[in-house]
Parts: C-alpha cells; sequence; structure tokens
C-alpha cells in the first residue's frame, strides 16, 4: 500500500490502496490405502506484482509448491488479480464469491469481520504467529485477542537520499536537510495525521495547542522553497535528474530507487522535525499486510494451511529474494544477509521505533477524506499559520462527528 504520509508525521510527532474466480469447488475421494484425499479447486487472490513473469510468478510457485508438500491433497489453484489495498473494499461486497484465501493491509481487518468475510485462525497457526512474530505485529492482526490473518510483511514507509547531498548526521533533521537541498513528500492524499488505538469512541485528539503547533510545522514546511510536494511521480524523477536529495516513500519504490542512486543510495528511518519551537520525532502510520482466509471456503483445513504457507518462512524468505518484500519473519530477521540490509533496517527501525500503529476500527472510515482535504488547503494557502487554531479546531470536528 502506498501510503498518505507527511500530516501524519507531524501531527504524530505532536501526540508523543482484474480476474475474479468464484468460491472453489471441492470433493472428497477413497485413496488406493483407504484414506480420505480431498480434491479441490481453491482461489487464490493477490496483487498482480506476485504473479508476474518478472517476479518469478511468487504466489504460483508458492502454491505449486505447496501443492507438492500435500500428495494427499490433489488441488487446483484459481488465481485472482485483487491487492492488498484493495481486499477491504472488494471481499466485504461478495464474500462468498470472493477469494478462498486473499491478502490485505492490516488497516481494512475491522471492515472485514464485519463482513463476516475473514476466519479466526486457532490451534497451531495462532500459536505460529504469534512465535513467529513480534507482539506488534501480532496485535496488528488481532481484534479482541483473537488471530485473523497470516502476517508476511511490515507495512510503512521511511526516507530515502541521496548520500552525496546529505550526511549520516544530517537525515537525523528534516530541518536540517531543508536547508541544503530539496527533500520530496507527498502530503496532499490525506494519510498524514496519524492516531492510535482501537477504541471507536475515544476519537482522535489533535485539539489544543498540539494541534495548531502542529498544524503551524506543516504550513511551514510546504512555504519552505526546498520543500517538494510528491505529487504524480515528481519524487522519484527528482531523484533520478538530481534536482531532488530525499525522497519518502517504501518498500514499494526499492528497486526503482536503487537502480537510480546506485552507490549514492540511503535508506533510513524517520527524521526529527521542530514543532513549536522544539525538535519533535516524525511518526509514521504503520501496520502489516497478511493472508486471510475466508470463512465461507468449504474446505477450511486447506485453506488455512495455504494461508501459514504463504505467510511462512520460506515462502517469505522467496518474496524478499524476488520483489523485496520486507520479511517479518523472526528468524528470518536475525539472519546476517536481512540484517545487512539498509532497506530492511530503514523500514524495521521505523516500523519499531518511528511509528503509530494504523488504527483498525471502522471509525477511522470517517477519516481519510477530512484529512485529505486539510492537507491541501495547507498546500493551497487557504491554512496559514495565523488561523491555525481556527482551521485544526474545524478539523477536530469534522474528524471526531
Amino acid at each position: 500500500m502506498k501510503f498518505k504520509r507527511l500530516a501524519a508525521a507531524v501531527m504524530a510527532a505532536t501526540m508523543c490502496g482484474s480476474l475474479f474466480v468464484g468460491c472453489g469447488n471441492a470433493k472428497k475421494d477413497d485413496t488406493a490405502a483407504g484414506e480420505e484425499k480431498i480434491t479441490a479447486t481453491i482461489k487464490v487472490w493477490g496483487c498482480a506484482e506476485d504473479q508476474a513473469d518478472e517476479n518469478g510468478k511468487w504466489l504460483q510457485t508458492m502454491c505449486d509448491q505447496f501443492n507438492s508438500e500435500h500428495p494427499d491433497w490433489d488441488l487446483t489453484f484459481e488465481y485472482g488479480v485483487c491487492s492488498e489495498q484493495d481486499a477491504g473494499k472488494i471481499v466485504p461486497q461478495d464474500p462468498e464469491n470472493s477469494g478462498d484465501v486473499y491478502f490485505f493491509a492490516n488497516d481494512q481487518l475491522q471492515t472485514l469481520v464485519d463482513a463476516n468475510a475473514i476466519a479466526k485462525l486457532g490451534g497451531e497457526t495462532a500459536d505460529y504467529v504469534k512465535k513467529t512474530n513480534s507482539d506488534a505485529i501480532v496485535d496488528s492482526v488481532s481484534v479482541d485477542g483473537a488471530v485473523y490473518g497470516v502476517p508476511f510483511t511490515t507495512n510503512t514507509w521511511f526516507m530515502y537520499y541521496d548520500k552525496s547531498k546529505f550526511t549520516d548526521s544530517d537525515v537525523k533533521s528534516l530541518d536540517k536537510m531543508l536547508e541544503k537541498n530539496k527533500v520530496a513528500f507527498n502530503i496532499t492524499e490525506g494519510w498524514y495525521m496519524s492516531s492510535d488505538g482501537k477504541d471507536n469512541s475515544a476519537g482522535v485528539d489533535i485539539s489544543g495547542d498540539k494541534g495548531t503547533q502542529a498544524t503551524q510545522a506543516m504550513v511551514s514546511l510546504v512555504n519552505n522553497p526546498n520543500f517538494v510536494n510528491d505529487l504524480q511521480g515528481v519524487g522519484i524523477a527528482g531523484l533520478r535528474d538530481g534536482s531532488v536529495g530525499a525522497y519518502f516513500s517504501g518498500s514499494w519504490d526499492y528497486k526503482s530507487v536503487k537502480e537510480i542512486l546506485g552507490d549514492n543510495f540511503g535508506a533510513v528511518s524517520l527524521p526529527t522535525v521542530k514543532i513549536g519551537g522544539k525538535d519533535k520525532q516524525m511518526l509514521a502510520f504503520a501496520g502489516s499486510k497478511a493472508i486471510a482466509v475466508n470463512p465461507n471456503c468449504k474446505y477450511q483445513q486447506v485453506a488455512v494451511a495455504l494461508a501459514k504457507y504463504l505467510g511462512g518462512k520460506e515462502a517469505q524468505q522467496s518474496h524478499y529474494e524476488l520483489r523485496g518484500v520486507i520479511p517479518c519473519n523472526t528468524e528470518l530477521l536475525a539472519t546476517d544477509e536481512v540484517k545487512k540490509d539498509a532497506l530492511v533496517t530503514a523500514q524495521n527501525d521505523t516500523f519499531n521505533k518511528t511509528s503509530v500503529i494504523q488504527p483498525t476500527v471502522t471509525g477511522m472510515n470517517d477519516y481519510w477524506a477530512p484529512a485529505q482535504n486539510f492537507a491541501k488547503a495547507i498546500v493551497n494557502g487557504e491554512i496559514t499559520a495565523d488561523n491555525a487554531a481556527a482551521k485544526t479546531q474545524d478539523f477536530y470536528k469534522q474528524i471526531n462527528t
């Protein structure tokens, strides 16, 4: 999911985003040895990139390997294209005819639960999720203590930068960076005012001085001549032609950025930013991406086993090697190969140290449009340092009504 980032980071600093095939057909046969044999068609929905030739058809390859490791099951897979960020919109529309196994971003979890479109995972599968992931990752796919997905990566954003333009010291402070070179950040997509929690009734607290100071800081950033609002690929294009020295994005842009910067490639977690005259840590929304089981799938045993396999250590290793999808499996993160990767360090340091977990409550559905409009109003000059208090209070009322 490509996140909408900056106002979230600034606000958070003050407060501490085809082919579908219908439900799998299956039957049971008796093997020659008298054992029950499952013959089934399983629908697997994943993003187009995971099914592309240039990425080794990761999804198809993993499913084929899973099939070969279960000789008592005769499985046929039907693949559909549905990205993690779209699952929360597509699957609830018709859960019974959606993928038996599908990938989702964790911020959609409550919507999927409310639609009876995602199954609880118990027994050894839930134990496996808890054993091989950090507490924060487990929490990101849980509701009321029940686990609903097998995580396969953390999901957040961080900072890429050109090492020929910024020092290791520079990248610790956004204000210092803006004194030296241009920095690209997409402030107008609306995913930038971070909040945290799983309580709808608690609302989002950006009232008072803390919210006003955050708004004033965003106004100051937008008015800085070295700040570039990253719209329609402006940021990565600036890295390519040298007009931009740093760019906030996520692992989805790693291959392009690495190709552009070469030996000058740098990736780190988020810098500080001045708010109310003090250095405050920028914070990103963070979460996970995971594999879900549709409760309407007839053969739950097969679907659960496949979800666990697709989110398992071997599959995560392959995902990382083929597409740069950063693993969250604790054993993989401890290997030398992964530990020395700057990309992994940047994303995981952000997740662990400079982020807040994106809420999964349904009340967040009322947050995005006002947040996007608020950020656009800053860029358009409608919100200024002088009217920041009143405009922030208006925004506060919109997202808590």
